[in-house]
């Protein structure tokens, strides 16, 4: 049987893991963050290639009356191609997917890795 100080220490050993992960995660998203915001603002010619979409099912904690739930968020991704041949996946709106198709081609703005529009080239 473990003892309740050898239980003690696994709890507070977990405890530093997940603070750590929280730490880690939000240092690389403010560094992104930042990295985006120095870099210039362009806008090349480019044509989706792909569409994805990424689905995460997250348990919900119960509550007083025992009831879990379960919460679903979606995430989105286009990969473009640019004339260099050299391809980005960026991560997109629910909307700004809906609108694309893979082989419309046309102006893609972006920021770093920071989607900003995609204007589409109308053939006629």
């Amino acid at each position: 049987m473990i003892g309740s100080g050898m239980f003690e220490a696994m709890f507070v050993i977990v405890f530093i893991i997940v603070i750590g992960g929280f730490v880690v995660t939000f240092v690389r998203g403010a560094g992104e963050w930042h990295q985006n915001n120095q870099s210039p603002r362009l806008e090349v010619e480019a044509t989706v290639i792909a569409k994805r979409i990424n689905v995460s099912h997250h348990m919900n904690a119960g509550d007083a009356s025992g009831m879990h739930g379960t919460h679903t968020s979606t995430s989105y991704y286009v990969t473009f191609q640019v004339a260099s041949g050299d391809r980005m996946e960026m991560h997109l709106s629910g909307q700004e997917y809906g609108m694309l198709a893979e082989g419309d081609t046309g102006k893609l703005s972006f920021q770093g890795t920071r989607y900003l529009g995609f204007q589409r080239k109308i053939e006629e």
